[in-house]
Order: C-alpha cells, then sequence, then structure tokens
C-alpha cells in the first residue's frame, strides 16, 4: 500500500501531461443550405422575417456581404461540395434546363463527375463522419447518390424540389418524389413537414455515432423556401398584415436596413425590375392575395429558422455546440418564377393543388411569391434566380464556430462559393488533395480559405487581379476586384455586357463601360478565357429556361405516360407541343 501512493501519483501526473499536451479535438462541421433565400431574407441582412437562430450565428460569427454562388441550385451545390467550377465537375446546367444540344458534352453531365471530389470524401478519410439530410439534386442513381460520394449517412430528395407536406413532386418535372435513404429508396413520415424532418433524420445521424468520439461533418439541404412555398398556418399567420404595403415598400425597407447594419454603402442605389408590378394598381382583393403570398414565404423561413433552433439546442444539450463550425448560405437568389403563368404547369397545378386564399401555405395548396416579391427579397439587388444579376448571385454567407473569429463581425469582400471547401479542410486539419486522390489525377481546388479573413488576419480573400467567371443556361458574369462584367439573357437582360463596381454600387445602377473602356474590353477578353478553360458551350439560338423545362417535362413524364395510354394521342400533342416551342423561339430570335 506504501509503494502504490508514489505509483497511483505518477499515474495521475502522466496522465494530466497527456491531456494538457493534446491536440484539441476537431470541430464538428454543420453547413445549413437555405434554398431561394433572398439576400435580405435573413434579419441579420436587413430583413423582418424572424430568423433568431441564425442571426445569433451571424453575432457569435462573421458575416460576408459580397458572396457570390450561381443562379440555380444543382451547379452551386455542385461548387459547394466540390470546390470546383460546375462546368469543370459536371454539372455546367441542371438536367432540367439543359438543352438537348448540351446533353453528353464534357462537363454536362447534370451530376458529379469521378474527377470532382467531394469534401464529404475528404473529410471521412480524415477520421469525420459525415451525414446529409434534405435536398441533393445531383444524380439519383445508385453511382451518384451520396453514398457514393463520401457521406456514411443520407436521407435526401435526389430532385430539384418536392412537396413539404407530402411525399409528391412538385412539378410534372417528375413523376414521383425521389427521395432515398442510404442508396435506396425511402418513403416519408406520415406527420412529415419538410424543415421538421431534414432536421431530425440529421439530429438522429449525429445520435447513432456520437459514443466513437469522432468528429461529424452535417450536411442539411433545406427545401425552404423552394416552390411550393408551404409552412404551418400559426406561423404563416404571425405575419398578418406585414406586408400589406406592398413590394416596393418592402424593398426600400430592406435596402435601409441592410445599410443601416453595414452590408450595404449608405444610400445605395436600386433598379426596378420590368417585372415588378405596380402595386397601387391592384385592387384589394388582389392586395390580399398578394400580401398572403409573402406572408407564407415569410412562415416558411421563420419556420426553418425554429428547426435550426432545435438543431443548436440538441448540440448544446450534448456539450457539442462549443466545438461546431457552422456555415450558412442560400444557394442562389430569389425565385421568381410563378407557376400558373406557364401554361402547361398551370393545367397540371390546377388538377393537383388548390390556391384558395384561405389554404395558401397548407397541405394541398401551392402558391410562390412571383417576380415583384422576389425582387423584394434580393434588395437592394438587380435581379433574381436564374440570372446573372447580383441578386440571382449574391446571398448571405454566415460562418460562426472556427477557433480565434472575429465575432458579429461584417466582411465586405469579394467571396464565392469555391471558396468553402478549402476552409472546411482547413479548420479540420485536413490537407487539400491538390489534383490527386488515391492515386489518379482529378480536378484541383479552384476557391481560397476564408480562415484568415474569419480571423482577422486578412482582409481579401482573393487577390484584386484574380478574375473568377461564371456561367449558367447563357447568362455570364466575370468577377475581377471590385468589378463585375455581366450579361444576362432576355427577359431580366439585354443579352449585352454591362460593367459595374459592385463594391460601391452593389445594385447595379451606374454601367461603366464608358467610363472604363480598358478595363471593359480586358474582362470581357478574361471572361473568353474563363469559357475557353472551362469548356463553357454556348446556349442554342432561342434558348429559354422555362420553355426548356416543359420540354423536359414533356420527354420524362408527360410522354411516357401518354405512350402507355394512348399512342394516337401522342403524335398530336407532339405536334402542338412542337408547334409551340417552334413559334415561340421564331418570336424570341426576331
Amino acid at each position: 500500500m506504501i509503494r502504490s501512493k508514489p505509483l497511483a501519483l505518477a499515474l495521475c501526473c502522466l496522465a494530466f501531461a497527456t491531456q494538457s499536451f493534446a491536440s484539441p479535438k476537431r470541430p464538428n462541421i454543420v453547413v445549413l443550405v437555405a434554398d431561394d433565400w433572398g439576400y435580405s431574407d435573413v434579419g441579420a441582412f436587413g430583413g423582418e422575417i424572424a430568423t433568431p437562430n441564425i442571426d445569433t450565428l451571424a453575432r457569435e460569427g462573421v458575416r460576408f456581404a459580397d458572396f457570390h454562388v450561381t443562379a440555380s441550385c444543382s451547379p452551386t451545390r455542385s461548387m459547394l461540395l466540390t470546390g470546383i467550377d460546375n462546368h469543370r465537375n459536371g454539372v455546367g446546367n441542371m438536367p432540367e434546363t439543359m438543352p438537348d444540344e448540351h446533353l453528353g458534352k464534357p462537363g454536362y453531365s447534370g451530376v458529379l463527375n469521378d474527377n470532382a471530389i467531394t469534401v464529404a470524401s475528404l473529410l471521412r478519410d480524415g477520421g469525420y463522419h459525415t451525414y446529409i439530410t434534405g435536398k441533393w439534386h445531383l444524380g439519383k442513381t445508385p453511382d451518384t447518390l451520396p453514398g457514393n460520394r463520401g457521406f456514411d449517412r443520407s436521407f435526401i430528395q435526389a430532385d430539384s424540389g418536392s412537396d413539404n407536406w407530402e411525399e409528391r413532386p412538385y412539378a410534372p418535372l417528375y413523376d414521383k418524389a425521389a427521395w432515398f435513404e442510404n442508396g435506396q429508396p425511402a418513403h416519408l413520415p406520415k406527420d412529415y413537414y419538410s424543415s421538421t424532418f431534414i432536421v431530425d433524420k440529421a439530429m438522429d445521424y449525429i445520435a447513432a455515432d456520437r459514443q466513437d468520439g469522432k468528429p461529424f461533418f452535417a450536411y442539411l439541404g433545406f427545401q425552404a423556401n423552394h416552390v411550393p412555398v408551404q409552412a404551418p398556418k400559426d406561423v404563416i399567420d404571425n405575419y398578418r398584415g406585414r406586408y400589406d404595403e406592398g413590394w416596393t415598400a418592402l424593398r426600400k425597407a430592406r435596402r435601409d436596413r441592410a445599410a443601416e447594419l453595414g452590408l450595404m454603402p449608405a444610400n445605395v442605389g436600386m433598379q426596378t425590375m420590368a417585372s415588378t408590378a405596380d402595386w397601387e394598381a391592384l385592387n384589394e382583393e388582389e392586395k390580399r392575395y398578394e400580401a398572403r403570398r409573402m406572408e407564407v414565404y415569410a412562415g416558411m423561413g421563420e419556420t426553418m429558422d425554429r428547426e435550426i433552433g432545435r438543431l443548436i439546442a440538441y448540440l448544446k444539450a450534448t456539450g457539442e455546440y462549443d466545438n461546431t463550425v457552422f456555415v450558412f448560405l442560400s444557394d442562389n437568389g430569389s425565385e421568381p418564377t410563378d407557376p400558373y403563368t406557364i401554361p402547361a404547369l398551370r393545367l397540371w397545378l390546377e388538377i393537383n393543388y388548390t390556391r384558395q386564399l384561405d389554404r395558401l401555405g397548407s397541405e394541398g395548396a401551392f402558391t410562390s411569391i412571383g417576380p415583384s416579391w422576389a425582387s423584394a427579397a434580393a434588395s437592394p439587388l438587380s435581379g433574381y434566380k436564374f440570372f446573372a444579376g447580383e441578386g440571382g448571385l449574391r446571398t448571405p454567407l454566415i460562418v460562426s464556430g472556427v477557433p480565434g473569429i472575429q465575432a458579429n463581425h461584417i466582411s465586405r469582400t469579394f467571396t464565392h462559393v469555391t471558396d468553402i471547401v478549402p476552409t472546411l479542410l482547413e479548420v479540420a486539419g485536413i490537407k487539400p488533395h491538390g489534383g490527386h486522390y488515391q492515386g489518379k489525377a482529378v480536378e484541383p481546388l479552384i476557391g481560397s480559405s476564408l480562415v484568415p479573413v474569419l480571423q482577422g488576419s486578412a482582409e481579401r480573400v482573393h487577390p484584386e487581379d484574380q478574375a473568377i467567371g461564371y456561367e449558367l443556361s447563357g447568362s455570364a458574369a466575370l468577377f475581377k476586384g471590385d468589378y463585375k462584367l455581366v450579361k444576362s439573357l432576355k427577359p431580366v437582360g439585354n443579352e449585352q455586357w454591362h460593367l459595374y463596381n459592385i463594391a460601391t454600387d452593389p445594385g447595379e445602377v451606374i454601367d461603366l463601360q464608358q467610363q472604363m473602356p480598358e478595363r471593359f474590353q480586358g474582362m470581357q477578353a478574361d471572361y473568353a478565357e474563363y469559357a475557353r478553360a472551362n469548356g463553357v458551350l454556348p446556349m442554342p439560338e432561342g434558348y429559354d429556361y422555362m420553355h426548356q423545362g416543359q420540354l423536359y417535362a414533356l420527354k420524362h413524364v408527360v410522354m411516357p405516360k401518354l405512350k402507355a395510354a394512348a399512342p394516337p394521342v401522342v403524335a398530336i400533342i407532339v405536334l402542338l407541343v412542337g408547334a409551340l416551342v417552334w413559334h415561340r423561339r421564331r418570336k424570341r430570335v426576331a
């Protein structure tokens, strides 16, 4: 007994020394991807929607005021997960909007190719558990599902979206809602609501592996606020009357708040989109209906925030919150499309959904916010989803939980979605693959880590002379320092190049091409080189993403059903649709 005391003391000292000098536990990583949120939808970015949990992450971390993604969902997600330009990782366009001329061409498979290594694969190789719940939209064949792209556990929606209350598609783009769990077709519970379910499954996966002490990477792809815009009625009713002054008043209020917060320059200019209707020209019944659409949208956003709050509470209860890095972003800007204005979709919607005022947001009802509210959601930016204006490409980005981070800080440096992968690898202590992975050459990362900016040791992420290109469905841009070269397809743009200083003029009001002809020409040359190096294909004459979506639905859903039911009818429909498409393309070219 006498000799055991020194031994016990020595063991205690050894244990203390081992604990003191051991490497700190690597952080967990949670990536929260909102769908179709406008720049100022988040409270911390100037919005009136109640997002207290996301706002708390903003106070504890850094808000990036000049963060850019692509103008549509799967191309952004492809770059978010790989750190590689979408034309090089296989998702040069969404399958639903890809013209036939591009099908099968390099970079245009519509799914991640084998040369693109996901951050999930790299984190899993480095000792992380990897989980994904919610929207995937990067493939739904066995070899393209998350289990083959680095995720240990997954419960995903493989398409662009689906109903938020039921297991069914939201549009005739699909014949069913394609949900998969761990690579196998899966079904939803009867009490399903998208944001709640996505968080429930993430917490289930985290809990299942807690005991082994390994860090986790959890990617939550919310369907909020993708169409159909749906939310619990009690949350929607919190906003009753909030939008009665209309979209123009909301756009101004959000612009002023964003500037007050320091996210935008004071007195920032704003364009009035041609698609924005005159609120005062509406009658009282029309105003009430339009206001309710935005109330539903706000309720959907608040509900997502509440579910994020549940996840945060769980991580706090399990002692993991203080060792978790959070990344919050939207995959693109606000959604302008009103499906009821598209004849083929309207017919399908009238059969499958209601749009009665008192049912908007509920099960069996369909609504969207349309271009006027979408412009307000993107305030003070120009444009929205699908197009290359700042309203389509600039979205909120919040990062918190990184050791040494500047709390409640706003960075106004240009940031890109491809910067996320290098950032996550650095905080995880994992070296980037450098263009080689498991003995083969792969696409190298093109982004830069945000950690120096997060910790305050640098002000810029990218050198001022670095050219960063963008193209999707014919709309294009090139960023260089504080300047942006941009062109957008009709009807939002005129398909001509324009030049803006988006640091001082993020609303893209003052075209500088006449004042800066050398920069204007030089950046066009930079874009041409970007397009050449990344295999960007020109769009076919008369291309329109909405018409292309209708053709996709016809080819993949409508025609197979009609062919099986009544072959003679098929020929008639093909002729009618073909004539309609030809007429619209001819009219557009003219």
